[in-house]
């Protein structure tokens, strides 16, 4: 089975990242890589009432941290491996333009 990670910032920016060849995060520690990258990128929660899910979570950490993290492979393996984690679907796609997260 395939598993990716597909974060599309706009038309011209996709990055790509196959979590199959990644060593596997646990849980708890993919929630508070997340967590921790959501306080240190200062993201916003999206809905009126300040709850965060998991999907906005990370939608607004992959938002904030563009081009500049999402290029740096280091980062962005961590990030797919949180990602695939906290989802638990085998091909995740995050469209940030489109402010969307499907499966």
């Amino acid at each position: 089975m395939i598993s990716e990670v597909i974060v599309r910032l706009n038309a011209e920016q996709q990055y790509r990242m196959d979590v199959d060849r990644l060593p596997p995060m646990g849980n708890d520690e993919a929630r508070r890589w997340l967590d921790d990258q959501f306080t240190s990128l200062d993201c916003e929660p999206l809905r009126p009432s300040g709850k965060v899910l998991l999907a906005d979570k990370v939608l607004v950490v992959a938002r904030a941290a563009g081009s500049r993290l999402l290029a740096d492979q280091a980062w962005f393996s961590t990030y797919a491996r949180a990602t695939n984690t906290v989802l638990g679907r085998p091909v995740i796609k995050v469209d940030v333009e489109g402010m969307a997260v499907s499966y």
